[in-house]
């Protein structure tokens, strides 16, 4: 695989997943509950050598569930940059849709909300010039709308037909990439 990613790519990463450890049947609704997973900052310190702008784009429908409030998700997108950072990585933005599934919200991913929030702010993103990790069918339909690169993070072994690339992790992916 040879995508020629440099300093005009942008990586977009899906959150609960690939980055922390999601939990089954609940949300990540607090600093104490959120837990990177294996590798993740390892990760973004390689992706931040190589990419010129590294996005989250993260459904959060525990906000519109009213489990969570905004304020809880802005604490734990803080806290998970200040651990990235301390790595030699980075996060340049998060999004998020805090839509509850199946009400048309054209935030939440398939939708592509997010990244046009994310293109407004950073008006160099091409989506032909970028790639799209995540861990569900939602995510992978995300960046196929857009025209992005797809790589599917398998928590079972599974090849997910539309993606480009099927990795096991994130560490993993990006250091295909790179």
């Amino acid at each position: 695989m040879n995508w020629n990613i440099d300093q005009s790519w942008t990586l977009f990463l899906d959150r609960d997943g690939v980055i922390n450890k999601r939990l089954m049947g609940d949300y990540v609704k607090s600093v104490d509950e959120f837990e990177l997973l294996e590798g993740v900052t390892e990760s973004l310190h390689l992706a931040s050598q190589t990419f010129g702008r590294i996005v989250v784009v993260t459904n959060q429908q525990g906000i519109g569930k009213g489990i969570m409030t905004e304020r809880n998700l802005s604490d734990i997108h803080a806290y998970c940059t200040e651990l990235i950072r301390e790595s030699g990585g980075r996060i340049d933005r998060y999004y998020f849709a805090p839509e509850l599934a199946g009400t048309g919200g054209i935030l939440r991913k398939p939708e592509s909300g997010m990244a046009l929030q994310a293109q407004a702010d950073f008006p160099e993103i091409a989506f032909e010039q970028s790639v799209m990790i995540g861990d569900s069918d939602s995510d992978i339909q995300f960046g196929k709308n857009l025209g992005m690169k797809t790589v599917f993070v398998s928590h079972n072994k599974e090849i997910h037909e539309l993606a480009d690339l099927t990795v096991s992790s994130l560490y993993e992916g990006i250091k295909q990439m790179v």
